[in-house]
C-alpha cells in the first residue's frame, strides 16, 4: 500500500498582536499581509467552513479553540454566505492536505484566493485562555515582511482599529436588492427576512416548511413590506404584505440599530407575527423596551447549552454573538416599551437561559406574536436540537398558536 506523503509547504513569518501588548509569534496561514479587527474564539470543533463565510463575523479575527483545523477542505455546498466574511483567521496545526469526499479546494487555498491573512503555529490554548481573561479586544495579524517592524509600529497600528461598541455593520454585509427563496411544495406563508447579515441557512430551513422567503435588505422601511410581489397564504395574510417578519443574524453593535428597531416596533404594533435571532433578538428586545450590553468574550460555537425555560429541555446550540439583552430572569414583566411609547406588547419572559453565565437567549412575547432566541436554530453545521423553533414561527403565522411537534406551549 502506498501512502502519499503530504505536501510541503514552506511558510512565512507571522504574528498576533492584541491592543494589549501581548504578541504570539507564528507562520503565515493563508495569504501575505496585514489584517486587523476584533478577535474572538470559537469552540466549535467541525464547521470552519461555516464560521468563516458567516456575516456575523463581519471586521472579527476568528480563533479556532480546536486544535486540527482544515482536514475536510472547502466544498462547494456549505457556504453561508458568498464569501469568507471573518477578517482573519488563526489556527494551531493546519491540515496538511484535505481529505473529504466534497472537498474541492483547500483551506489554505481558499484563503489565500480570498485574500484572508491567517497565522498558524501558536498556541491557540494559551491565545483562547487570555481573552477569556481579559475580554475581546483588538488585534492584528502581519505576516511576510510586515511582521519584522518593530512591536511599537504594530501596536500603534491595532490601535487604529474602531472599537466594536458603537459599529454599525448590519448594512455593511446585507443584500443590496431583494430577491425570493421559494417554497418547497405548497406555499403555506411568505415571510420577510431582513437581511442583517443572514446565512444561507435560514431561508432553506424556513422554505422547506412551504414558506416563501422575500429576503430583504437591512434598510427596509415598514412600507416597503406591503410591496412584496406574490402570493399570500396562511390564517393571518395580508393583502400585498408578509404573513410574518424574520429578523436575522448580524454583526455590530445592536445599540446603533435604531432603524431597525423602529421596523421592529412597526410590525409588533401591526400584530405581525414576528421572529428574531442573534442580532434579530436584540432587535427585538431593544423594541420592547430592554437595553443591550456587550458581554467579556461573547459566545461563539456550536456547543453552547441553553436552557429551554417553558419545555424544561437543555439543547445545545450554535451561537455567535457579543452583545446580549439585559431583561429581568424573573419574568413575566411588562415590556418597558409600553410607558415610554404607548404601546400594548403586554407581557414578555425570558423563555431561554445560557447555562453557563444565565446569559437571556430568548424572549416570548406572551400578549402579542413574537419571540426571538439569542442563538441561530439553522445550526449549519449543527447541531439541530433547536430547528423546531421554525416550526413555532410556521404555527404563529398559520394558525395563531406557538405549539410545535415538540409539545411546546
Amino acid at each position: 500500500m502506498t501512502t502519499i506523503p503530504a505536501q510541503r509547504i514552506v511558510r512565512g513569518p507571522a504574528v498576533l498582536v492584541l491592543e494589549d501588548g501581548r504578541t504570539f509569534t507564528g507562520r503565515a496561514f493563508g495569504a501575505t499581509g496585514t489584517t486587523l479587527g476584533e478577535i474572538v474564539f470559537c469552540t466549535a470543533m467541525t464547521g470552519y467552513q461555516e464560521t468563516l463565510t458567516d456575516p456575523s463575523y463581519h471586521r472579527q479575527i476568528v480563533v479556532m479553540t480546536a486544535p486540527h483545523i482544515g482536514n475536510t477542505g472547502i466544498n462547494d455546498e456549505d457556504q453561508e454566505s458568498e464569501a469568507i466574511q471573518a477578517a482573519g483567521f488563526v489556527v494551531r496545526d493546519p491540515a496538511p492536505r484535505p481529505s473529504n469526499w466534497r472537498s474541492r479546494r483547500s483551506l489554505e487555498d481558499d484563503l489565500r484566493d480570498s485574500q484572508i491573512v491567517g497565522i498558524c503555529d501558536i498556541d491557540t490554548r494559551a491565545l483562547t485562555r487570555h481573552l477569556r481573561d481579559a475580554g475581546t479586544m483588538r488585534a492584528g495579524i502581519f505576516t511576510g515582511d510586515v511582521a519584522r517592524r518593530p512591536l511599537t509600529d504594530l501596536t500603534a497600528e491595532v490601535l487604529t482599529v474602531p472599537r466594536m461598541s458603537g459599529a454599525r455593520l448590519a448594512e455593511q454585509v446585507s443584500t443590496s436588492q431583494p430577491y425570493v427563496v421559494p417554497a418547497v411544495g405548497e406555499c403555506r406563508a411568505v415571510v420577510a427576512a431582513i437581511d442583517l447579515g443572514i446565512k444561507a441557512t435560514t431561508p432553506r430551513q424556513l422554505a422547506a416548511r412551504g414558506v416563501e422567503v422575500h429576503v430583504l435588505p437591512a434598510a427596509t422601511t415598514y412600507q416597503q413590506l406591503w410591496t412584496i410581489p406574490g402570493v399570500t397564504a396562511g390564517a393571518a395574510a395580508r393583502a400585498g404584505g408578509p404573513d410574518g417578519v424574520f429578523f436575522s443574524n448580524g454583526p455590530g453593535d445592536p445599540a446603533t440599530a435604531d432603524d431597525q428597531v423602529a421596523l421592529v416596533r412597526a410590525v409588533l404594533d401591526a400584530g405581525i407575527p414576528g421572529f428574531g435571532i442573534c442580532f434579530g433578538h436584540q432587535l427585538i428586545g431593544r423594541a420592547l423596551g430592554f437595553t443591550t450590553y456587550k458581554l467579556p468574550f461573547g459566545h461563539r460555537g456550536i456547543n453552547q447549552p441553553v436552557l429551554d425555560r417553558t419545555t424544561g429541555r437543555v439543547e445545545i446550540t450554535a451561537q455567535n454573538h457579543g452583545f446580549a439583552v439585559d431583561a429581568p430572569l424573573d419574568g413575566p414583566v411588562a415590556a418597558p416599551s409600553d410607558a415610554a411609547h404607548g404601546t400594548t406588547y403586554g407581557r414578555v419572559e425570558v423563555s431561554h437561559i445560557g447555562l453557563n453565565d444565565q446569559v437571556v437567549e430568548g424572549l416570548r412575547c406572551l400578549d402579542i406574536p413574537a419571540f426571538s432566541v439569542q442563538y441561530h436554530p439553522e445550526a449549519a453545521a449543527g447541531p439541530h436540537d433547536s430547528t423546531h423553533l421554525f416550526d413555532r414561527f410556521m404555527h404563529q403565522m398559520t394558525d395563531g398558536t406557538t405549539t410545535t411537534s415538540e409539545g411546546e406551549a
